[in-house]
């Protein structure tokens, strides 16, 4: 058997035995379900609903109609089905929760490994840059980002991206020392292995797991950040997601006209597409983590 296809094999009985662990999880199992479910609703969305009765001028509903058999969960200010509106801007908040998540993991996984590789003065630097920015208010932040720039989704994902990163990068920085204390790491600089390798080979797949998890974790909290800053009308108003739908909601006074199939169900559908990436999460980490497994 050559090394390539004993690397594979490896690599084949370790997802299959992940997948064996994550299995036993109900509550990774649920939340993984109500994803693919979000995911194949949100990408089929294009396919049952019509984009011209989205907009302000084309909507075939009358203004703040409430849930019938034509409209399940009424329509909005302009005549818009409110289930339409849900059903699309899951598209951009879960775009953007995932872009966001991707811009501040890679972040903090890169600052995260450098530090816990090279150490010294450098690695002081970083993690007190790191400190710096987890003791400020990450809302805050992101909103004062998202005032100064244009308003956009890129805007947000790079709002939410650029402060999102210091949990993680504390993370991987700890997996990394832990990784570098092993005796392969010593023997692979004896080998002349140079640091790229080193990172590369040797730390960042061993740190991949908490990378995983974290990301897991990142993307339902990007999703209420973006919900939060598009509710406070720092998100682009021509795009429709869950956080713009409250801001109309709340703009077009329904919370104190008692339109509540106007406010509520976006605000459950941000909740349960959190919670969801949350259990998934945390069902990663049991796998990952034996300590963990064990307590289950």
């Amino acid at each position: 058997m050559s090394r390539r296809t004993l690397v594979w094999e490896r690599r084949r009985r370790a997802f299959a035995e992940f997948r064996r662990e994550y299995a036993r999880n109900r509550a990774g199992m649920f939340g993984l379900a109500g994803l693919v479910f979000i995911g194949l609703v949100a990408l089929a969305a294009p396919l049952f609903i019509d984009g011209a009765h989205l907009t302000a001028t084309g909507a075939p509903g009358g203004r703040f109609e409430p849930p019938s058999l034509t409209y399940p969960l009424g329509t909005d200010a302009f005549g818009r089905s409110v289930l339409d509106l849900v059903v699309w801007g899951a598209r951009i908040s879960l775009t953007v929760g995932f872009l966001a998540t991707f811009v501040s993991v890679s972040l903090g996984t890169l600052i995260g490994i450098t530090a816990g590789h090279f150490g010294g003065w450098s690695s002081n630097v970083l993690m007190r840059i790191t400190d710096w920015f987890l003791v400020l208010p990450t809302l805050v932040m992101a909103v004062a980002l998202a005032a100064v720039m244009e308003r956009s989704t890129l805007t947000i994902i790079i709002a939410i991206g650029v402060t999102a990163w210091p949990t993680p990068a504390r993370l991987v920085r700890a997996q990394t020392l832990a990784v570098e204390a092993r005796p392969y790491i010593e023997r692979a600089r004896a080998l002349g292995g140079g640091h790229v390798h080193i990172m590369l080979r040797h730390v960042l797949p061993n740190v991949m797991p908490v990378v995983l998890a974290q990301t897991t974790l990142l993307v339902s909290s990007s999703i209420i950040m973006e919900s939060t800053l598009a509710f406070l009308g720092l998100g682009d108003p021509g795009i429709i997601s869950w956080g713009g739908i409250l801001q109309e909601a709340r703009t077009a006074g329904a919370i104190s006209s008692g339109m509540w199939w106007y406010i509520v169900p976006p605000g459950v559908a941000i909740a349960l597409v959190a919670l969801a990436f949350t259990l998934c999460g945390r069902a990663l980490e049991a796998v990952f983590n034996p300590r963990l497994r064990e307590r289950r």
